[in-house]
């Protein structure tokens, strides 16, 4: 019990330690006036990526800390599919079709900022650095994040 005890403490103040340090908490917060906010709205803030990857590369991010896509759970399925909705409308918005968008995200430990954010990049095809090679070690899709939160919420109601 105090094993238990002791390491939920530990992701505790793990979680709220890197909450209170975070690049990305600061720019939802407004408070990183190098970074120019493109969408703010219903908890989720977009911004452009600072090394894009292609013509449009946004990052998309919930303004509550997460810190990555390992930490998600059968509960969070609204918050992914919030966040692709938010970067189809921002591709929309700027271009004619929504065809050939990469939707994803770094996997731990491949991630560079612990902060739970997508990477929308427009057009895919212009995408030349292995980092953002779908469904790789490091880097997954939201499609493929959003079935395994699916299977877990089911594993889940079936277990009520």
């Amino acid at each position: 019990m105090l094993a238990l005890w002791l390491s939920m403490t530990y992701v505790i103040s793990y979680i709220m330690a890197s909450a209170d340090d975070c690049t990305f908490c600061k720019i939802s917060a407004g408070k990183d006036e190098e970074t120019e906010i493109i969408f703010k709205r219903d908890g989720f803030t977009a911004f452009r990526d600072i090394k894009p990857a292609a013509r449009h590369h946004y990052l998309i991010i919930p303004d509550e800390h997460i810190p990555d896509p390992k930490h998600l759970d059968g509960n969070h399925v609204e918050i992914v599919e919030k966040m692709v909705s938010i970067g189809k409308q921002l591709i929309q918005d700027r271009e004619d079709t929504l065809d050939d968008i990469r939707f994803g995200f770094h996997w731990p430990p491949f991630n560079s900022v612990s902060h739970l954010h997508l990477h929308v990049i427009y057009p895919a095809a212009d995408v030349t650095r292995g980092i953002f090679k779908p469904n790789s070690f490091w880097f997954v899709t939201a499609d493929w994040v959003l079935e395994r939160l699916k299977k877990m919420r089911q594993t889940n109601d079936s277990a009520l």
